[in-house]
């Protein structure tokens, strides 16, 4: 018998969170016998997917701006109607090439909504497939909340109509679906929760900080990187920092951060080995991404979370409030950041002892892959 082939579609527009959750979970579906081919549409990112499955990369679009107003392509220029058609017959093409047994869609229809011009013709085709493939959501456990009249009911409508499974990426003891979206009833009978997609447990560190900052994917860091440099200045010179800015600080920026980084201050772009640093690290400063979270839970070191904000993105507060009452981290509001502010809760939360993590599920991607071995495919 074949291997199960799975197209799995992920739009990453800002950060990398989207992109290196769904690659977990493709490389957990290949190491279970699948055969996964990715489907990304962002801006290439090393490493991610990992070479364990196919990969096709559609030509890329960017947020237009934090906000996620508009979208840009490649150069930063707003998308046409052509470029738009050019997306929707590669993607088309792509599909049809695979004829697959599983279509995962990350986020959509829960977001991603700006991808509906290819991804709605995509399931017209999905629909007409003989055998049809499996349809399934792929979500993290906390949604960004909709404010604009029926977006939601339009949601419902969207996965009545051609999902099959909506695979929650959440351990129900932390956060539920419900909280979040509003029509989860309507829809239990399609609900799966796979538990949250954690990295492996982490090697012992090869160095060890006292405070680790990480700006997530550096599209929207600047700010945080800044700060951490000046806060650095304020406290103990014997306090050893880590400064993670992220692939995406334009390169100016990084080498005055670096010009100016004093003798305790270690800057890097990127380390491979970030969740090891966790694991020894007394304090993590960070946004309240899903990934970076699900680090910080195996990791088990205490936290100090800034959730972004911008364009009216409520899922990273939420994260951070739930985590603040569990007694697991501390929070400073993004329009707050000041060294001085940042360098007053960074010597708070140092003054704590360290938190005990819950038993949390953090096993998300290889559950997901039990969980798609489970369903019938048509």
């Amino acid at each position: 018998m074949s291997a199960r082939r799975v197209f799995f579609y992920v739009q990453h527009l800002l950060g990398i969170g989207h992109l290196a959750r769904a690659s977990r979970i493709a490389s957990a579906l290949a190491a279970k016998g699948y055969d996964v081919t990715v489907v990304t549409g962002g801006s290439p990112v090393p490493g991610f997917p990992a070479n364990d499955v196919k990969h096709v990369a559609l030509p890329p679009v960017l947020a237009g701006d934090k906000g996620f107003s508009g979208l840009a392509d490649g150069e930063g220029n707003p998308v046409s109607e052509a470029f738009k058609q050019e997306r929707r017959d590669l993607l088309i093409e792509a599909f049809l090439a695979c004829k697959p047994d599983i279509v995962i869609f990350e986020a959509f229809p829960f977001g991603r909504r700006q991808m509906r011009f290819e991804l709605m013709p995509l399931l017209e085709v999905i629909e007409k497939q003989e055998p049809r493939p499996l349809v399934a959501a792929s979500l993290r456990d906390i949604l960004q909340e909709r404010t604009k009249p029926g977006r939601a009911e339009e949601t419902l409508d969207v996965v009545r109509a051609h999902f099959d499974l909506v695979l929650v990426h959440g351990d129900p003891a932390f956060a539920r679906l419900e909280e979040t979206y509003p029509y989860t009833a309507e829809i239990e009978d399609k609900i799966v929760y796979t538990g949250l997609v954690a990295g492996h447990a982490p090697e012992p560190p090869a160095e060890r900080f006292d405070v680790l900052v990480s700006a997530g994917g550096g599209a929207v860091g600047k700010e945080l990187i800044g700060a951490a440099l000046q806060a650095a200045g304020l406290l103990a010179g014997d306090l050893k920092w880590c400064l993670i800015t992220g692939p995406n600080l334009p390169q100016d920026d990084y080498d005055g951060f670096a010009a100016a980084a004093p003798a305790n201050v270690h800057l890097f772009r990127f380390r491979k080995d970030f969740a090891s640093l966790l694991s020894g690290a007394r304090l993590s400063v960070s946004q309240a991404g899903y990934n970076t979270v699900c680090d910080i839970f195996r990791a088990g070191c205490a936290s100090l979370l800034i959730p972004f904000v911008a364009g009216g993105e409520t899922e990273q507060s939420t994260r951070a409030e739930r985590l603040e009452k569990l007694g697991l981290a501390g929070v400073l509001p993004e329009a707050d950041v000041t060294p001085e502010r940042l360098a007053r809760d960074v010597e708070t939360m140092l003054a704590r002892p360290r938190p005990e993590i819950p038993p949390l599920d953090l096993n998300g991607a290889a559950r997901t892959a039990e969980i798609l071995g489970l369903q019938t495919v048509r």
